[in-house]
Order: structure tokens, then sequence, then C-alpha cells
């Protein structure tokens, strides 16, 4: 029977805030998260793994191949910090040890109630160990979880000689949460042909696809004039951004309206005065080309809105985010089909499910290594009710190690 470190590693590590700093143009955004970095090395070398870090906090580490057939070197990536949304902050992690579908109240604030008719996922963990927060603060499951999930894979490789894999490596990186995850990677220090980031929900998640994105800026340029003599001169630049939002669809293509495939355009910062007003857009869709169209639509409702506005005029730039991993994955559906099949040798049945957001793995993708995203058990992420399961976490460990052991044993490679 597999001994696991997964639990005690992870509240070892959600103890520690690695908060994300949304507002900081450093690198790392916030330097607490190289407590979790120092964390993370020091536990390497007491594993006898040699690791490397850079300026930004992330860790490099890799175990050498213990076959002597030549097979891909598979890399599994996660992000150290935490969300800004949510104090992380002095996180008291506590585990409901075999839970019986009962309401959680968390003590510090016995207001903050997790229970299963909100998160009916709830409803599968009976007799599984379940940890929470406190009531003040998130958890920090996204992504300790899946730093704890990597840590124990590396460590059951360690100690257990027999389980057989190619040459595996480690990746986590710091400001995920502030879409900068990728933005100090080095591809020729991770040196991996795949891999897989493990940070997503529920036992069995899958995801290999996700929103593609850019961003939009609208600038407004209207007439100025004194308020007092303004009849039939000013023409207000926030009056005609308000009119331009007003026309943008209602019923469809935005966040409150869409769900699943859809794609939506999102109208997410207003700025200005009676002069210059300036919209911020996010466009966003499974379907890279669409964006396009979204674009198009913003200018053709901003020309019409502009017919009543002669003296007025706009521009518009728009810069690409990222984009969905699909489009690479769908030329290495090998890299899908080892998770697939891993998670099937293990009788854990897959739910696939697409990213409506970003993610390291579709930037990592697009980097040239193809990178789909693993379960870890991340349930009510970026909140005070953030739970895990530590049996789903221990089952992704499970998943890696047989990811691992299809690479290395497969005939066709």
């Amino acid at each position: 029977m597999m001994h696991y470190t997964v639990e005690d590693r992870f509240l070892r590590y959600v103890r520690i805030d690695t908060q994300a700093d949304p507002m900081s143009d450093s690198f790392p955004s916030s330097l607490k998260q190289k407590d979790l970095t120092h964390l993370i090395l020091n536990e390497m070398e007491e594993m006898g793994i040699r690791a490397h870090t850079n300026d930004a906090g992330y860790v490099y580490a890799r175990i050498p191949s213990n076959t002597e057939k030549k097979v891909p070197r598979v890399f599994f990536c996660a992000h150290l910090d935490t969300a800004p949304d949510c104090s992380g902050t002095d996180v008291k992690p506590l585990v409901h040890r075999n839970y019986q579908g009962q309401d959680i109240v968390l003590p510090d604030d016995p207001s903050q109630v997790i229970s299963p008719s909100k998160y009916p996922e709830l409803h599968n963990k009976k007799g599984n160990d379940i940890v929470t927060a406190s009531g003040l603060t998130l958890l920090g499951s996204d992504d300790k979880s899946g730093v704890a999930i990597i840590m124990d894979a590396f460590w059951q490789f360690v100690n257990n000689p027999d389980l057989l894999h190619g040459e595996v490596i480690l990746l986590f990186t710091t400001d995920e949460e502030v879409g900068k995850g990728t933005a100090k990677v080095d591809l020729g220090l991770l040196g991996a042909d795949f891999g897989y980031t493990l940070d997503s929900g529920d036992l069995g998640c899958f995801e290999s696809e996700n929103l593609s994105a850019d961003a939009l800026s609208l600038e407004i340029h209207g007439v100025s004039a004194h308020p007092g003599y303004a009849k039939g001169k000013m023409e207000n630049s926030i009056k005609i951004a308000a009119a331009i939002i007003d026309a943008l669809p209602k019923l469809t293509l935005c966040p409150e309206m869409t769900e699943g495939k859809e794609g939506f355009l999102h109208p997410n910062k207003i700025t200005g005065g009676l002069e210059k007003t300036t919209v911020d857009f996010i466009l966003r869709d499974f379907e890279t080309e669409k964006l396009k169209e979204y674009a198009d639509l913003i200018e053709q409702i901003t020309q019409t809105v502009l017919l009543q506005y002669p003296g007025s005029s706009y521009s518009i730039k728009t810069r690409k985010q990222y984009r969905n991993m699909k489009d690479v994955l769908d030329k290495h559906p090998k890299v899908v089909q080892y998770a697939l099949d891993a998670m099937k040798n293990l009788n854990i049945p897959v739910k696939h499910s697409s990213i409506r957001g970003g993610t390291d793995g579709a930037t990592l993708s697009h980097m040239g290594v193809p990178c789909p995203n693993l379960f870890a058990g991340e349930q009510a992420i970026h909140s005070k009710h953030e739970w895990v399961s530590v049996q789903d976490m221990q089952r992704a460990v499970d998943t890696i190690i047989e990811i691992c052991r299809l690479v290395a044993t497969d005939e066709t490679v």
C-alpha cells in the first residue's frame, strides 16, 4: 500500500502566505511567494533532488530516467501563488476526517458554511478527509494542491525505484493568479517535450481547451466646451461611451448570459472625462477567429453611435492575450491520450471540461510544449469556502505516476 505525503505537504504549504499582488510590476509581484520557493528547495534537497530557482521564484527540478529506452521528457507544473480575491494571511487549515455529508461550519466565522446543497460534489466525498480553511481566509488549494501533488509524486519516484519512468521534470511558477505565470519560463532550462498543469477541479477533471483571449481598448475623442455655453458645441465623450456600452448585446455575448462554449465581449474598465474616455474590453471565445468578429462588432456599434456626434472620433487597439490550447493539442493527440488512459487504468471517471478563462498550460502549449490541465481536487476556489479532498489529491499523485509509466512503456515512441 502506497504511503502518501501529499496531505502533510499541503497542510504545510497553505500556511505560507503567497498571495499575488495585481498592482505590482515586480517579479514576483509579492516577495512572500519566495517563502514557499525556499521551503520547496529545502524539501527537494532533503529528497536528494537537484533544483534551481530564478529571480521570480520559479522552481525547476528533474528526476533522471530509470529506463534504458529513450522516451519523451514529461513535466508537471503548478503555481505557488494564491489569488488576490480573498485573504491568504494566517491560513488555518482544518482536516474534517471521515466526512459524512454534513454541513461544515467554519469555526472562526460560523456564518461561513460549506454545504452539500451549495457544493453538490460533497455528496461524492463521504468517507473522505476534507480540508478547509477556518472561515477568515481562502485555503490556497488553488494551486497548493497541485504543488503538494507533484512534490508527493517526486517523493514516490525517489523512494520507490521500481516505479518506471523516463525523465520527469517539475516546474513551479509564481504570479499565475495575476496573469504572469509563464512570463519568466526558460524553455531551455525546462527541457521537456510536453507536460501537464495540476490546476483543475474535482476528481477526474481534465481540460484540453480554453478560451482564446484578446484585450481591446476603445478610445473616444469628444468635443470640449464650457458647460455654460455648450449648446450645439459639446460632444461629451463620457455620454458617447455610455451609449456604446448600452448598445452592446444584452442577451448574448456577455459573461452574465453565456456558459459552456459560448464566447463573449466584456467591457471591464472605463476611464476618462469630457474630452476623452477609454473603455477597455476583454474578448473571449473558444474559436480564435471569432475574436475579430467581436472587435468588428464593437467598431460597428461605435461608428453607428458616432453618427450622432459629427465632431467626435475614436480609435481602437487590440492586444493578443492567450490562445486556446486545443489549437496545439489537436496536433499532439498522444499527450491527451496518456492522461485519459492513465485515469482509465486507475478507474477514475474522466470529466471533460473546458476552461472559461486562461491557464499556464495554454501559454506553455503555444510556447512549444503541449500542456493540458489535470485535476488537483480544487473546489470553491478564491473564496473562504475553498475545500479539497485528501483522497482526490492522492488519486492525482497516482495519475502522475501512471502517466509516467505509460510514457516509459509506450512501444510506439
